[in-house]
């Protein structure tokens, strides 16, 4: 599966967000998407997923593809999350073939045991974040699409969380986007300026 992102361009009341924006992402690939803040990666991520229409350009999926759009995981920039349902039940939502004590298993290796089985509503920023990230991984799919992932992490769990994401995304391309390469291996960028 290949994403081919073809002069894509974008405005948001009267500003030019993207200018022709030309990309190819395809299976076991490993992208960043850097840039400021009103850079354009939100907007080029949603476009991705079909969530936003380009002025220009387009978005074609190659390959033996058998959906019309994007079959992605996301990690959405803000936290998407059912604020009443517990790190576990938020996680196993997303799959029919899930179950909060499976989605307990991942939720492990990356926070502490006794927040799996509360409310989302009572975590921290990070711990919900990283909820996010479980979740955006459990969805069947092809590609994981996540926006500022790692926001808030110290060092020790941006590493940990990172290799989460590549040992569970096996050969899923994978876009990661937050504005500089800080805390990241080194990784295929595309830097989007203002």
């Amino acid at each position: 599966m290949t994403i081919e992102v073809e002069e894509v361009s974008y405005s948001s009341n009267g500003k030019k967000i993207l200018k022709d924006i030309t990309w190819e992402v395809s299976s076991d690939d490993l992208w960043l998407l850097s840039g400021e803040t009103g850079s354009g990666k939100t907007a080029l991520l949603s476009i991705i997923i079909g969530t936003l229409k380009p002025d220009s350009g387009k978005v074609r999926l190659l390959g033996d593809y058998k959906y019309s759009r994007v079959n992605a995981g996301v990690c959405f920039q803000d936290d998407r999350l059912f604020k009443k349902m517990t790190a576990a039940e938020n996680v196993a939502v997303v799959t029919k073939v899930s179950t909060p004590a499976v989605a307990s298993e991942d939720l492990i290796k990356l926070m502490d045991e006794d927040k799996i089985n509360i409310p989302v509503s009572e975590l921290s920023p990070v711990d919900r974040r990283i909820v996010s990230i479980v979740r955006a991984c459990f969805v069947p799919s092809d590609i994981l699409i996540l926006d500022d992932p790692f926001r808030g992490m110290d060092d020790a769990l941006r590493r940990k969380s990172f290799s989460y994401i590549k040992e569970v995304a096996g050969h899923k391309g994978i876009i990661i986007a937050q504005r500089t390469p800080d805390g990241l291996p080194p990784l295929r960028t595309l830097k989007l300026s203002v």
